[in-house]
């Protein structure tokens, strides 16, 4: 592979999850000819426009950047293509990409994928994974085609899923993950001995992106089920709940299988170090909160200006 040809690459992503592919690349014997990222938009609590990680990286290393609101436009499809680019590499773009796009590079496209394919397609492929409670997850580098995430896999890479990790946390080691394996595929297909595998159908799962509303508790499932929720939909949109008739941010929780008999959503025991609520099957126990517009908190500072005392309950909205 030493021998082999560098290849041009253009390459397509937004957030930070594509950050450390973009350097991977740019560290590589490949060169990138072009970057391709999304229009700035209002960002944060402010609502104040700013360039997103993509964007801030590629103008620090003086590369070339397009930011087309439509990608059908001929104006970015000209200048694309004047990039004459071997191949384009997508990692958390943020669009469906047409496939007058896709046949521009000489090579096609190839994508970053945070789950093991065929399983967790879709926009939000690391929280659903946590949600779930899945005890291992990965990258795929895959051919992008018209449909979701349906193309040929290429190369794959594996991660365990710790009972208390939160998604950001399993996020950061994928992006990591899935650069190495990026450059390690662009090799492959300089040197001509990539090998693509069709994906199973029949076993693929579909990960939707993620709404606020979700994040509002059934007290009636199991405690692994809601504690499988506070971190997989931390640091967004946040599991809650409302105590007392206050919106109540849920950030880390521990669960068990101890038997209780109080209705589920009746905290059972509050002390310093979290607040013991019982569920549809176990307890939970709450360690960090945030009342809404408020920083987050441990239960200790919590507790003194939140009273809270056993029998009290989080309320079903």
């Amino acid at each position: 592979m030493v021998g082999s040809a560098a290849l041009k690459v253009a390459f397509f992503g937004t957030p930070a999850f594509a950050v450390p592919t973009l350097s991977a690349v740019l560290s590589s014997r490949h060169s990138i000819v072009g970057v391709v990222t999304q229009p700035d938009r209002p960002r944060g609590r402010g609502q104040k426009t700013t360039e997103a990680p993509v964007k801030a990286l590629a103008a620090a290393a003086g590369i070339p950047l397009l930011q087309p609101e439509r990608l059908g436009d001929a104006g970015f499809l000209d200048a694309f293509g004047a990039w004459n680019a071997d191949i384009g590499v997508v990692a958390a773009y943020g669009r469906i990409l047409s496939e007058r796009v896709l046949a521009i590079p000489r090579l096609g496209m190839i994508n970053v994928h945070a789950s093991l394919l065929p399983k967790y397609r879709g926009a939000a492929p690391v929280h659903r994974a946590v949600i779930a409670g899945e005890r291992e997850t990965g990258v795929t580098i895959m051919r992008v085609v018209k449909a979701l995430d349906a193309g040929p896999m290429m190369l794959t890479d594996t991660r365990p899923i710790g009972p208390e990790e939160t998604s950001d946390a399993v996020e950061r080691d994928l992006a990591e993950l899935g650069a190495r394996l990026l450059v390690r595929a662009l090799d492959e297909l300089a040197a001509g001995i990539s090998v693509e595998m069709p994906q199973d159908e029949t076993r693929a799962t579909y990960a939707h992106r993620l709404t606020k509303e979700e994040g509002l508790l059934n007290w009636s499932a199991t405690a692994e089920h809601l504690h499988n929720r506070i971190r997989g939909l931390y640091p967004w949109p946040h599991a809650y709940s409302f105590l007392k008739g206050k919106r109540i941010i849920l950030l880390a929780s521990s669960w068990s299988t101890d038997a209780t008999s109080h209705a589920p959503g009746t905290i059972t025991a509050v002390d310093a170090d979290g607040l013991t609520v019982a569920t549809g099957g176990g307890i939970l126990r709450l360690r960090r909160l945030q009342a809404e517009g408020k920083r987050p908190m441990t239960v200790r500072d919590f507790l003194g200006g939140h009273p809270v005392a056993p029998g009290d309950h989080f309320e079903p909205r």
